[in-house]
């Protein structure tokens, strides 16, 4: 009689172990096309049905892919992974001055501009989030852009990526721009489904299924969006040959025309805009040297166990402010060609009754390795102002800057060029809760580091140097009265000053 050996061939095994695995993603592969072909069928409108379709072909190769390499278990060697060599990081200090400023008339401007303010407590696109002296991050954006055709005379059309969640609101607000020297373009990146965890399969059951059952797939996304929408033909069409791609929050990413000479006279394909990393950046994507290919390596696709070394400042200097630069005609080329095999970054949600799902995203700046001459570009800080919290919402918002075109400048009065730490509560997590507890913000010209936790609230004119941590104890309010100066101090406890 037959008996089960325990010695088999270790060969054999491993095969039957990559069979059994080939096999199984095969099913989930096919399981997923019939789903998929079952909804654009569903799809009455031929215009929509041809995009559904395109959008489901798209996401189908993404998840072609996730399952391929899930099989295989391939990661990324992290003895291969070196900070990138000289050549590829070169330092904006090295640029030439440009002077030729109608080089403009063959660059569009884009956003990506498909995230919502719910972190920061607001309904709607995080773009309209009034920033500073009453304006937006769009209306910003808008006079930066404005500023531009007109002090050059030149054409720099606007461009804003949108997702399904910020398309409906957008429109509506752009109208207001109708009389502005500036050409407005939109478009939508893709609309993914989500995958149920357990049974990989997609969690709508038709196109016109709940919102909260599909997702934007991240800003890796652009090529293909720009491409199925035939905006990427008609910006060529019109003489366009580079774009400068960036987040809408980040309000330190100008046009900089050192940069996009550089661009042009060395004939590269692709910039990344990095910078120098500090401890509040240390989960940041930075630029790896890969078997001598620059490459943009994300703390999601870093094994645990080497984790910190990815968090090293001595051994990964820079981090990816994601402001790119890009050739238009080179984006045609790796999108005809099915070049584009970015990293896929496996982002684990739960929908609203409390299903598993995943979304399957990549991130645009990971694009660098297909593309000609690519290189990093090491810029000051100054060209990294995000606002992603109610704390960096404070310091754009106070002294430290003033307003030129749309444009933050840093106050001269401020002796050293690095921003203070700040570090505020939960009590000031809604921008709503923010303009309650600040009656005007704070004068922090000299504020090095500031901590807030708890129960508290500033009066008008406050003014912070050094290092100023406040702490209101559990049930306890400190009220820090009008035109009080703190510098170098600890305040704790219970505190309300009165005035007689």
């Amino acid at each position: 009689m037959a008996t089960l050996g325990t010695n088999a061939n270790p060969r054999q095994r491993g095969h039957s172990a990559i069979d059994f695995k080939s096999a199984t993603t095969g099913v989930a592969s096919r399981a997923m096309r019939n789903e998929l072909n079952r909804m654009v069928e569903g799809v009455e409108d031929p215009q929509k049905k041809k995009q559904f379709k395109a959008e489901m072909d798209s996401f189908f190769l993404l998840f072609n892919r996730y399952l391929d390499e899930k099989a295989k278990g391939q990661k990324m060697d992290w003895e291969k992974i070196q900070p990138p060599a000289t050549e590829q990081v070169r330092p904006y200090s090295s640029l030439p001055e440009a002077k030729d400023t109608s080089i403009l008339n063959k660059l569009a401007v884009l956003k990506l501009n498909g995230g919502l303010g719910t972190t920061m407590g607001c309904v709607g696109p995080k773009s309209i989030i009034e920033v500073r002296e009453g304006m937006t991050f769009l209306d910003l954006a808008v006079r930066q852009i404005e500023h531009l055709n007109s002090a050059y005379n030149v054409n720099v059309p606007f461009i804003l990526m949108n997702s399904f969640n910020t398309d409906d609101d957008t429109a509506r607000i752009i109208q207001k721009y109708a009389n502005h020297n500036i050409q407005i373009l939109t478009f939508n990146q893709s609309r993914y489904p989500r995958v149920d965890r357990e049974s990989l399969l997609p969690s709508p059951r038709s196109e016109n299924a709940d919102k909260g059952l599909w997702y934007p797939p991240g800003h890796g996304d652009i090529f293909d969006a720009l491409s199925h929408s035939g905006l990427l033909d008609k910006l060529i069409a019109a003489g366009k040959e580079y774009i400068f791609v960036s987040n809408v929050d980040n309000l330190g990413a100008v046009v900089d025309l050192n940069i996009y000479q550089h661009m042009i006279d060395s004939q590269a394909e692709f910039f990344m805009e990095v910078t120098d990393k500090t401890k509040a950046d240390v989960k940041g994507g930075t630029l790896i040297d890969y078997d001598g290919t620059i490459r943009l390596l994300e703390i999601a696709q870093v094994p645990s166990e080497h984790v910190e070394d990815f968090k090293s400042i001595k051994k990964f200097k820079i981090f990816n402010t994601n402001n790119l630069w890009m050739n238009l005609k080179a984006i045609k080329r790796v999108v005809e060609n099915d070049e584009l095999n970015m990293e896929i970054i496996v982002n684990n949600k739960t929908t609203d009754d409390g299903t598993p799902v995943i979304q399957l995203e990549t991130a645009v700046g990971a694009a660098i390795k297909h593309f000609r001459g690519a290189a990093g570009i090491n810029v000051p800080r100054s060209r990294f102002l995000p606002v992603k919290s109610c704390s960096d919402l404070l310091l754009i918002t106070s002294d430290l800057y003033s307003l030129e075109h749309g444009k933050l400048v840093m106050n001269p009065k401020r002796e050293f060029g690095q921003t203070p730490v700040v570090k505020l509560g939960d009590t000031f997590k809604k921008v709503a809760n923010f303009q309650k507890r600040f009656r005007t913000i704070p004068n922090i010209i000299e504020l090095d580091h500031l901590t807030v936790s708890g129960d508290v609230w500033f009066g008008k004119k406050v003014i912070l140097k050094g290092t100023v941590i406040i702490v209101a104890n559990e049930g306890s309010r400190i009220q820090i009265p009008d035109g009080s100066v703190l510098e170098n101090k600890l305040v704790s406890g219970n505190l309300s000053v009165i005035d007689h």
